[in-house]
């Protein structure tokens, strides 16, 4: 008998085993090292006949189990890295059960697909977002920045008579942006727009990475009424800074182009009754890409876009299956696969209705608040500290900081990681080598601040000795 049938027979052994493990990890995720420097030696070749799924757990636990670290946990405040909330965790556990692959709303994987669209408006409801935006999930922000900015790039063709999704592009495309993230630009790439293409606009004085929206009306004049897109930015990544949304509404009144905002995280400010201005006016734009396994808290990998229904039709021209034609209107036969760039999907909208059904816009707001919390906790520890100095004003969940010593930055990070307690990623802003610490976790509570700063103090007291 093969091992596939053997745990067939097991189920019930194999899955309490996953549980009992999951449970422990879960339970003890605050005391696991955030960094490891352990080496694994690697396989090459394939066992034969198989070990059974109970022997590879074991060899699994054996190898790569203990160097796996804490990325999910409260501090890990790296590259804006969610953690997952029960909730979400058993809706994840629940889509690789069931394995479907989420395309119709009628038909096969119709039940799927309705989980999906439903989870889209709950998003919307979340965000205070109009509901007029039509939205699906793919894996991160940079397959809904593509999403978004392939929509945008059949529609400055069909500005002038083009079919670019059928017919190619020609011509060059202009794309206006002041910080745009790194996804944006690759996403420029893979679509053939060109990441050459981007006329860069200044960002505000002032310690700002925010549009300057007086050096943006002269990059748009210059451009002598040929359309464009723009990306604009709800959250940049070092300083968390927003650009002025009524403002580029306004703009959008009197100019033909598309706006796109990046809102992968900052977005969820509009959680919040006292950060919600930050995005005022963003219900307006073109498109919207939000990063699910970022501020949401449900695992990887999991984001949406919103792109305007009335931009349906363009959405179907770029996404259309090749043989989408037997299902007759794909607008009126409404399938995922016409409207996005994967073909095959797991049920990604399944961790997100879990956990926005579960927690609610209360239970959002309050995650969201707490995390601004112990940011403004942690920015308070570098202000008072002298050693250190904050490089931005903390707008909402980011701490963009670096030593008074710049030359200590690399060696002082390095310690402070290789500790184990606390993690964070080094950046450049502003002409300094800095340090970023961001805060997404629903774990994460002042006690972790206390944590991380005693660690920091006796690195940073050791290298100004």
């Amino acid at each position: 008998m093969s091992y596939l049938n053997k745990d067939q027979q097991v189920w019930d052994e194999i899955l309490q085993l996953i549980k009992e493990q999951g449970i422990a990890y879960l339970t003890h995720l605050d005391e696991r090292p955030t960094s490891s420097k352990k080496e694994v030696a690697l396989l090459s070749d394939l066992d034969e006949n198989g070990l059974g799924a109970i022997a590879t757990l074991k060899q699994f636990n054996e190898r790569f189990e203990p160097v796996i670290v804490a990325s999910s946990g409260p501090r890990y405040w790296g590259f804006v890295t969610g953690g997952t909330t029960p909730a979400a965790i058993a809706g994840d556990w629940l889509a690789a059960i069931y394995d479907q692959n989420t395309q119709s709303a009628k038909g096969n994987g119709d039940v799927s697909a309705l989980i999906e669209l439903e989870t889209i408006q709950l998003l919307l409801s979340l965000f205070n977002l109009p509901k007029d935006f039509f939205g699906g999930f793919v894996t991160g922000a940079t397959l809904s920045n593509f999403t978004c900015l392939a929509v945008a790039r059949q529609w400055i063709g069909k500005q002038s008579g083009k079919d670019f999704a059928k017919d190619g592009i020609s011509g060059s495309i202009k794309v206006l942006t002041a910080t745009p993230h790194s996804s944006a630009v690759k996403s420029l790439g893979m679509l053939g727009m060109g990441s050459a293409n981007i006329i860069p606009v200044n960002v505000l004085t002032g310690n700002r990475e925010a549009i300057d929206l007086e050096d943006l009306k002269l990059k748009i004049a210059a451009l002598n009424g040929e359309p464009f897109i723009l990306i604009s930015s709800a959250g940049t990544v070092n300083t968390v800074d927003f650009d002025d949304f009524e403002a580029i509404d306004q703009l959008k009144a009197k100019y033909n182009f598309w706006w796109h905002i990046d809102a992968a995280f900052g977005g969820f400010a509009a959680c919040s009754p006292t950060y919600k201005h930050l995005v005022k006016g963003w219900e307006n734009a073109d498109s919207i890409t939000v990063d699910c396994h970022k501020w949401l808290n449900v695992p990887y990998e999991s984001a949406v876009f919103f792109v305007k229904e009335q931009h349906q039709l363009l959405q179907m021209e770029t996404f259309q299956n090749a043989n989408a034609a037997y299902l007759g209107n794909p607008l009126a036969n409404f399938s995922y696969l016409n409207f996005l760039p994967e073909n095959s999907r797991r049920l990604k909208a399944l961790p997100a209705w879990f956990t926005l059904t579960s927690y609610g816009k209360m239970g959002y707001q309050e995650l969201i608040e707490k995390n601004v919390e112990t940011a403004l906790l942690f920015a308070d520890f570098i202000t008072t500290n002298p050693n250190f100095e904050l490089l931005a004003p903390v707008r909402l969940n980011t701490v963009c900081f670096t030593l008074i010593d710049e030359n200590l930055v690399s060696d002082f990070l390095d310690r402070l990681n290789s500790t184990g307690k606390v993690f964070m990623t080094p950046t450049f802003y502003n002409g300094k080598k800095g340090i970023r610490a961001a805060f997404v976790n629903w774990r994460t509570t002042a006690d972790d601040i206390v944590i991380a700063t005693e660690e920091m103090e006796k690195i940073v007291k050791d290298l100004v000795k």
